[in-house]
């Protein structure tokens, strides 16, 4: 039997004393040029006439109507690319960890022919999903060990990971949390009664300064769920900084709106991490609700994951990071693919990532150059990896190698100056 997800779109109330701040008309946060998004491109024009005939451009800019229009059948897909042989088995069959689900938007966004296309690669399942190779698990970074209350991971002192929600707009075939998402009786065990455990956990471990919100997608969520838990984790005295997690702006820009944006604004210190795979993904939608964000104040990141054959090269790298720059996205990390279940086909060598940065390094602004990391299986967090530039030293100096592969000495005594 086939799984379904559902978005849970209940309301919710925010809590007695909590989001306190003041009501302050629209036009104070957002000016009035930014509350319409670029019109529509000839691609969406078409793409519309042909799979959505009965839409306008009123639904289309809906990010319930994206919600509720996904693609979630082989075939709904059918209708939209040329399913290879493998692909259709992949979609039609059962066994999947993770269920198809792709918004109209993103969809518009694949290659209709090309299997082969990166975007088209990263949400259409293979039948490569059902292999298990050497080193996968099912939760490989050890997350529900770290788990002190359902729905919480504390595994690094000063921070926790708070899982908002188990239900994606998209679903990424890589994603570390196929176990999760891929779940649905799972997934309905996000609710405010497990928020409120988790939000206990952290009234009383004082240690806690930075609460992460990711899932599953909390964007996904609507406006009232999301300032529930903004407001009740905000009030906790200790709590510094907020983030999100998200890769919406990405799949689902239509979920960027004003009033999401200015309610946001009311939590700050706010930061979003926003999951980029490849320099297609970045489009004038995409720059519009980015925009939206960093004009509220919303320091935004990106946290991209190496793919074999889809961005584990230089320039496809360099273009990705150098558009995001463009568009207010500081590149933040490089993910090694973790080894989760059915993940070997997009699975590449450390090497190559080593390799990546080792080629940005010193041929761009460091603004554009990302972390390279590797979530350690077994609980052991992000570990960071850099090319070999130290060389070594002696009792004078330290050796160092440039980007050119040129040694340098660096002198490395301490001496003591009398006063």
């Amino acid at each position: 039997m086939k799984k379904t997800i559902r978005s849970n779109e209940e309301e919710v109330p925010l809590p007695s004393g909590a989001g306190n701040t003041p009501v302050v008309p629209l036009e104070s946060f957002v000016p009035l040029k930014q509350l319409v998004f670029p019109s529509l491109a000839p691609r969406v024009h078409e793409f519309l006439r042909r799979h959505f005939p009965g839409a306008d451009e009123k639904d289309w800019f809906n990010w319930k109507w994206q919600l509720s229009h996904s693609i979630t059948s082989a075939a709904q897909l059918g209708r939209i690319v040329d399913l290879t042989e493998d692909e259709l088995r992949a979609v039609s069959g059962e066994g999947g960890m993770l269920p198809l689900r792709i918004t109209p938007y993103y969809a518009s966004l694949l290659s209709k022919e090309d299997p082969h296309q990166p975007l088209r690669r990263c949400v259409v399942p293979v039948t490569a999903e059902h292999r298990r190779c050497f080193g996968e698990a099912e939760d490989p970074l050890h997350e529900e060990h770290d788990s002190p209350v359902p729905g919480l991971v504390h595994r690094y002192p000063d921070r926790v990971l708070f899982l908002a929600t188990g239900f994606c707009s998209t679903y990424c075939r890589y994603c570390t949390r196929s176990r999760m998402v891929g779940d649905a009786n799972r997934m309905h065990q996000f609710s405010t009664k497990v928020w409120d455990e988790a939000i206990a956990y952290i009234e009383r471990t004082p240690a806690v300064r930075d609460v992460l919100i990711s899932g599953g997608d909390p964007l996904t969520m609507p406006d009232s769920k999301i300032e529930y838990l903004l407001s009740r984790i905000r009030v906790i005295p200790h709590v510094e900084i907020i983030r999100i997690g998200t890769k919406v702006p990405v799949v689902m820009p239509q979920r960027i709106t004003p009033k999401l944006v200015n309610m946001l604004k009311k939590y700050h210190p706010l930061f979003m991490s926003i999951h980029f795979t490849h320099p297609d993904e970045i489009t004038p939608e995409v720059a519009q609700a980015c925009m939206r964000l960093a004009d509220a104040g919303i320091p935004l990141g990106a946290q991209t994951v190496l793919l074999k054959g889809i961005n584990d090269d230089v320039p496809t790298m360099a273009s990705l990071f150098h558009g995001l720059l463009k568009i207010r996205v500081r590149p933040y990390y490089l993910y090694q693919c973790d080894p989760i279940l059915g993940s070997g086909h997009f699975r590449t060598t450390i090497e190559k990532g080593l390799e990546i940065i080792r080629g940005l390094r010193g041929h761009t602004s460091g603004y554009a150059v990302p972390q390279f990391v590797v979530d350690a299986p077994g609980g052991g967090g992000k570990i960071p990896l850099l090319p070999d530039y130290w060389q070594g030293r002696d009792t004078e100096y330290v050796y160092v190698k440039n980007y050119e592969d040129r040694v340098f000495r660096y002198p490395n005594i301490q001496h003591e100056f009398s006063r």
